[in-house]
């Protein structure tokens, strides 16, 4: 049995959600969300608690019943707290600045790099070293914060490049006489 699919999702204070078929809306203070789930499960909305349960004991269904559960769950913490990303520039003359809807990037390139932001998300350049991504869709920010470090990924001789902070860049020895 799927350890996280069998536990309830307590959706918090301030969060309505509503039940439409395999359709679940969350209505929270940042937006709106809503998952459409496979017919492998089955969504209960009690009060403020979702439960799912999976119809039959077929290897997709126990494979939805947790992911369900997981997806469901994110939605509630998208629309009260929302989810963020934080990327980190190391490398001489690499930096980045927000101008609009536009990241300029400059990357050690013979040109500047203009990254669009997509709808939904929020992306921010406090200082010329540090990218901070936000949104209230997971994947959403999770893909665009991944479509910017690709720009220029940390290499393991100097360490320049775009990284996630916190993220461990395994540094190599360069060729020696």
């Amino acid at each position: 049995m799927s350890r996280i699919g069998k536990k309830p999702v307590e959706l918090p204070a301030g969060v309505s959600a509503k039940l439409d078929g395999q359709t679940i809306e969350v209505k929270g203070p940042k937006g709106t969300r809503s998952f459409t789930a496979t017919d492998d499960v089955t969504i209960t909305l009690d009060g403020n608690t979702v439960k799912v349960t999976p119809r039959g004991t077929s290897k997709r269904a126990r494979q939805q019943w947790g992911m369900a559960r997981s997806m469901i769950e994110n939605l509630g913490v998208g629309v009260t707290t929302g989810f963020k990303k934080e990327l980190e520039i190391q490398g001489v003359g690499y930096r980045a600045a927000m101008q609009g809807k536009v990241l300029k990037l400059s990357l050690g390139y013979s040109h500047e790099v203009n990254f669009e932001v997509p709808e939904g998300v929020t992306v921010t350049s406090a200082k010329p070293t540090e990218i901070t991504v936000e949104g209230i869709d997971q994947q959403l920010v999770g893909q665009v914060a991944a479509n910017i470090r690709e720009w220029r990924q940390p290499e393991p001789y100097k360490g320049k490049g775009i990284r996630y902070k916190g993220e461990y860049v395994f540094r190599k020895e360069g060729k020696k006489k």
